[in-house]
């Protein structure tokens, strides 16, 4: 195979070590070095000249929905919204473009967007402005609350009396008639109201957002979209056309979610087996949901929220159902990750791990996806018990704002705690939840180095001793989400013997000013050893 080799450029290699060349043989890193000594070991190469520009790994997002992202986009785009009447208009707007549409679908508005008119969550008679012919349902960012319109709730039957779901909550006015907010579980109810795209849309479609991720420098994805997005079974039918096809170009390790413990014994005894898996797809964790978010008022926490007496959250799965997939997950050797914001579902999920330790250990680096909401005690919990946070910092940019009036100062404190594990030695791993965020991974390095919105408030960052360093956060972007999925040894750096990933930035990402690190882009993206960007 011919050889590539990258030079006149500032590498990254580990904390405090850069070098200026990189030899590419094949989709391995063949040497790392000065210019000179790559240059001289490899005189008939093909030569990059990155002009001095920074390389870093490739990303690898620890924790999104990239096919959650390509039905995005062929939803109305809400995200962003800057008030409940740009939402209205931005529906408007598209069903005008789409007169034959039969529903409207929506992700991404958040109530700390809107910054012109009432600051609140949208009702069904908001989106009824919309239309009251067709069925309409928008996702709120977080993903864990969806409004409808009231014709989706006429075809549903979802009236006064219907009856609660456990693990969900039918919102309702002060007269007791359902206000068309329905969390977590309770969105079941409604699941097939709307219509969704078709299966040959999206599938389509997952090559443009393939294309977006290489744009932004991501590599690599661990994605929860079997048992999300659609069955598990549709789900690694369609990875594994791409990949025999040769067309992914980012690779993808799979997060899995099951509707019931027969259905993971099933994966368990055949899809987990295809020898097709490798480094490009390869077959990654159980998936499980503990609670809900905090815009929502659905995370768990072990005190009521502040601004809503009586309210603790949701469980969206109980103790003794994550207790049995947990115990089936290690009997067969299995990581188990789980989606837990509250400090509520954080002690829970910990208790679960603690049942399956061996020998005080937790030899499947079992982790906490979000694992937002924690104090000291659970803190150093989770370090003690060598369970990897999967975090999304860029989540900071909201939640700063809502956690004032819904948490203590003390919990805030110490929730979000890079700095703290990084202090205490434990490795973490960053990623998006895309579609809830962009997968862009440089706002969310921003959040975590400055703790600032995107706006640069407050001053100073958001309870500053939980910052960590530009080399740190491209660790926890890189190495540390390579370890999440047991790949450290051959991903996340750049070093001989290592896979060939990596992004080519726009500016150096460590030394600009870090309030400029969220406008950083990417030039050029190489995975496997072959340019996707």
């Amino acid at each position: 195979m011919s050889v590539t080799v990258l030079h006149n450029a500032k590498i990254y290699v580990e904390k405090g070590v850069f070098a200026e060349a990189c030899a590419i043989d094949g989709n391995r890193f063949a040497e790392v070095g000065t210019d000179a000594e790559v240059l001289a070991h490899y005189p008939d190469a093909k030569i990059i000249d990155c002009e001095g520009k920074t390389v870093i790994p490739g990303i690898n997002d620890s924790h999104c929905h990239i096919f959650m992202v390509a039905q995005n986009m062929l939803y109305v785009q809400i995200m962003g919204s800057k008030s409940v009447d740009d939402v209205i208009q931005r529906g408007k707007d598209f069903l005008a473009a789409h007169p034959d549409a039969k529903g409207l679908r929506g992700m991404g508005w958040n109530v700390v967007d809107f910054i012109e008119g009432e600051q609140r969550d949208l009702t069904r008679y908001d989106l009824d402005k919309i239309s009251t012919d067709i069925p309409i349902s928008f996702n709120r960012a977080c993903g864990h609350m969806v409004v409808f319109n009231s014709k989706a709730l006429e075809l549903a039957g979802i009236d006064e009396n219907t009856p609660q779901v456990d693990g969900g909550l039918i919102g309702k006015f002060s007269d007791g008639t359902p206000n068309g907010q329905f969390s977590d579980n309770a969105s079941k109810l409604l699941k097939d109201i709307v219509p969704e795209p078709s299966l040959e849309e999206v599938v389509k479609e997952f090559k443009n957002t393939m294309k977006y991720a290489a744009s932004v420098g991501i590599t690599s994805v661990q994605s929860n979209d079997p048992g999300t997005v659609y069955s598990a079974e549709i789900m690694y039918k369609i990875i594994h056309d791409y990949h025999d096809a040769g067309e992914l170009i980012v690779r993808y390790h799979s997060q899995n979610s099951f509707e019931s413990i027969d259905e993971f014994k099933s994966y368990l005894e055949g899809e987990r087996n295809d020898p097709r898996y490798d480094d490009i797809f390869s077959a990654g964790p159980l998936k499980l949901f503990k609670d809900g978010s905090i815009g929502g008022r659905s995370a768990l926490l072990r005190e009521e929220y502040l601004d809503d007496p009586g309210n603790i959250g949701l469980s969206v799965h109980s103790d003794e159902e994550l207790d049995a997939y947990c115990k089936l997950a290690d009997e067969n050797g299995l990581q188990v990750v789980c989606h837990c914001i509250g400090d509520g579902a954080v002690q829970s999920l910990i208790e679960r791990y603690e049942k399956i330790m061996h020998d005080g250990h937790n030899p499947h680096r079992n982790g906490i996806i979000h694992c937002q909401l924690t104090d000291m005690p659970m803190i150093e919990r989770i370090v003690k018990d060598e369970i990897i946070p999967m975090e999304q910092p860029i989540f900071l940019d909201s939640d700063m704002h809502a956690l004032e009036t819904r948490i203590t100062p003390e919990l805030a404190s110490t929730s979000n705690a890079y700095g703290s594990y990084l202090r205490l030695g434990q490795i973490q791993s960053f990623g998006t939840d895309s579609p809830v965020e962009d997968l862009n991974p440089f706002p969310c390095i921003y959040s975590a180095v400055t703790r600032c919105d995107k706006h640069g408030f407050p001053e100073g960052g958001y309870f500053p001793e939980e910052k960590i360093s530009v080399e740190d956060a491209v660790d926890c972007y890189t190495y540390g989400s390579a370890y999440a999925q047991f790949m450290e040894d051959r991903k996340g750096r750049i070093k001989p013997g290592y896979l060939a990933d990596l992004t080519v930035l726009d500016r150096d990402i460590f030394t600009i000013d870090p309030m400029d690190i969220r406008n950083i882009k990417p030039v050029m993206t190489i995975m496997d050893g072959k340019v996707t960007f």
